[in-house]
């Protein structure tokens, strides 16, 4: 089912603190909400679907209903870690083309900095009856190790140089220098990067997201709620989604779930790449964002590295400005789930409300995409286009 302008963002909210002692994730997720009903204009009482993932406690949207005192006719808990709430956004749009709701708000919110887990160095824990707790973490699998293979293989295929990865870095700190609740507003430059410390080769500290707390919200509507708003019309005009496993075997780390989901979400938009005016893209590590601009397609497979470099990302310089909050590389990554401020920024990107610095000019058309899970393992991903009208 096509859900080609039939969903629009109205209501979008980052919340601006990187650590909370003081808050539950429950509060945390409330006062986001709070914000992008706000930013959009409407009340609580407005809502008839939520969505939500798993960094919301409990039991997901049977908590959060009741916490937030909701009363809606539509939920929806889809997990696919970072790509979660990009989904989400997809899933809302089918929802309201549906009629099963006309008012959705997606909220995300997380204490990991808080909690302890700010070295990203910590093996997770999971179920003990999913076969990668049991194949898997006993030898000692986390988050940054998994997309160093990646990053490894990469390098033996193609080529690419820890020096074309920290331009990806680099072009964040430029953008994070303008955003004043960014965790890291020093810019940097390639030396840099590659001289900070190594974490798991070929990964330095700098090519590794921050570790925060906080959260963000979306409220998307029906484009007849939309029209009775006071807010720039911001319109879906595409999206796709694609989980990639390790295929029975058949692993391949040279590509991830974006060349699958983002062909989709382009043919459904019916836009060419020259159209992008901006993207968000998903930043967990400087390689998951060489290897998703090949993936959608921005560049051919194996120029990743090529294409990041020189700074070709960063705003009033080069030709594809990403990022430009400062990225999960430098302002923002809640609960290892980066895609929701992907999409924030993206709205703010088409709504003018960027910082003067970073504001493309006339940004029309923008495409945020977001990875979940671990390039090396199993991860979803997402990509949404959306068009400003």
């Amino acid at each position: 089912m096509s859900t080609k302008g039939v969903a629009y963002v109205v209501g979008a909210y980052e919340h601006p603190t990187r650590k909370a002692t003081d808050k539950s994730v429950a509060q945390l997720h409330a006062e986001v909400a709070k914000g992008a009903l706000e930013d959009a204009g409407l009340t609580k009482d407005d809502v008839d679907g939520y969505f939500c993932a798993s960094d919301a406690p409990g039991h997901g949207p049977l908590n959060m209903v009741d916490y937030m005192n909701l009363r809606v006719r539509h939920v929806d808990a889809t997990n696919t870690g970072g790509s979660s709430h990009m989904i989400h956004v997809a899933h809302a749009a089918q929802a309201i083309a549906a009629g099963k709701c006309s008012v959705a708000l997606i909220t995300l919110a997380g204490r990991p900095r808080s909690q302890g887990q700010e070295r990203g160095m910590i093996p997770r824990a999971d179920n003990p009856l999913q076969a990668d707790f049991q194949w898997e973490n006993p030898y000692g699998i986390t988050t940054a190790n998994i997309y160093a293979m990646v990053a490894m293989r990469h390098m033996h295929e193609f080529g690419t140089t820890s020096e074309q990865l920290a331009w990806v870095k680099v072009a964040c700190s430029h953008h994070a220098q303008h955003n004043p609740n960014a965790m890291l507003r020093d810019v940097v430059t390639v030396e840099d990067v590659v001289n900070s410390p190594m974490i798991t080769d070929p990964l330095h500290r700098l090519d590794c997201c921050v570790i925060s707390d906080g959260g963000g919200a979306l409220v998307v509507t029906s484009k007849e709620v939309a029209k009775s708003l006071k807010r720039p019309m911001v319109k879906l005009i595409g999206a796709g989604e694609a989980p990639k496993g390790q295929m029975a075997g058949a692993v391949d780390l040279s590509y991830s779930g974006a060349a699958w989901s983002g062909p989709r979400a382009f043919e459904e938009a019916g836009v060419t790449h020259g159209d992008i005016k901006y993207a968000s893209i998903y930043d967990s590590f400087t390689i998951t964002v060489v290897m998703q601009i090949e993936d959608l397609g921005f560049c051919a497979k194996g120029e990743g590295g090529k294409f990041v470099s020189d700074g070709n990302l960063i705003a009033g310089v080069g030709k594809f400005p990403i990022n430009t909050d400062g990225g999960g590389l430098c302002n923002n990554h809640p609960m290892n789930r980066g895609g929701m401020t992907k999409v924030i920024e993206a709205v703010r990107q088409l709504r003018g409300e960027a910082h003067p610095a970073v504001q493309i000019p006339n940004c029309d058309i923008a495409l945020a995409h977001g990875t979940g899970g671990g390039l090396g393992t199993r991860h979803g991903s997402a990509t949404l286009i959306f068009e400003r009208e």
